[in-house]
């Protein structure tokens, strides 16, 4: 049995940037993204409330708006929140 990749060592996906909209919050300026329902096809754990977010459910993608050092883009250290997580952050 062949094992898949780890999802850390392929290039990060572009998100369309659409209708991202910058932020500051959290100590930092953020891009910030709405995830409709209909295109969260995939589990994620919010930094927020280390909980899942399920497949399914609306949320908030946000990424720093400079990259962090070490890392060559900003999206790279993008994470997904939960949208109630994301507002009391």
């Amino acid at each position: 049995m062949t094992r898949r990749p780890s999802k850390h060592l392929q290039p990060a996906r572009p998100l369309a940037a659409s209708h991202a909209h910058a932020e500051t919050r959290a100590g930092g300026a953020w891009i910030v993204r709405t995830m409709p329902g209909a295109h969260a096809g995939k589990s994620y754990r919010c930094p927020g409330c280390q909980t899942v977010i399920a497949p399914g459910t609306p949320h908030v993608v946000a990424w720093p708006s400079t990259p962090s050092p070490g890392t060559e883009r900003a999206v790279d250290d993008r994470r997904h929140w939960h949208t109630a997580c994301w507002e009391r952050s």
